[in-house]
């Protein structure tokens, strides 16, 4: 299923490309606040990071898409009632960090020159988790997210700051008869158009 997600974002994006009146390209870093929800974790946010590259493809001065390629991490603890929640698990350090391969692919409405509203979905693929967070030598989460992502940009010329908010909608808990775990993040950053 993830391939064929990814075979017709990739089609879409080159299709977009192709009738578009403008096409842009660029690079961007910033700072994720995340947090999983789930009753083994914390609920508050911590600091990861995030970078990668993006284009702007408008088909009028009004509308386009947006998408990217990102690294994202994603740091959370676990919470005072972890061990009651889950059963089985290895000694883990209280901070866990996985990082995830993000491909948004965003509907850009342009409310003018400055400022761009974002809205659309992002497929998380999972390229690195904690090794000490672990059950019985099995993988805790699943190797896909998949989330909304709502969110503006200040365009300054070749300058780009935006803040967005993303939110999970599929649980990544790779196991059966547990709580469901999903993200939240909140990006800041800047980009800088080439």
């Amino acid at each position: 299923m993830k391939k064929i997600s990814f075979l017709v974002s990739s089609f879409l994006i080159i299709f977009s490309a192709s009738q578009a009146q403008s096409f842009k390209i660029g690079v961007k870093a910033g700072a994720n606040l995340n947090k999983l929800e789930g009753r083994a974790f914390k609920e508050e946010f911590d600091l990861g990071y995030q970078l990668g590259a993006f284009s702007e493809i408008d088909f009028s001065k009004k509308f386009g898409i947006q998408p990217e390629v990102m690294l994202n991490q994603v740091n959370t603890r676990k919470a005072s009632t972890f061990d009651q929640v889950t059963t089985g698990w290895q000694d883990s350090t209280g901070s866990i960090s996985l990082k995830y391969l993000s491909i948004p692919v965003l509907l850009r409405y342009n409310v003018g020159n400055l400022l761009t509203l974002n809205l659309g979905p992002q497929f998380g693929i999972l390229i690195d988790q904690d090794k000490t967070f672990l059950k019985n030598g099995e993988e805790a989460f699943k190797s896909g997210d998949f989330s909304l992502v709502g969110g503006a940009q200040i365009n300054l010329k070749m300058l780009r700051i935006y803040g967005r908010y993303n939110v999970g909608l599929s649980d990544i808990s790779d196991f059966d008869n547990q709580d469901k775990w999903k993200n939240q993040q909140v990006q800041l950053g800047v980009g800088l158009r080439l």
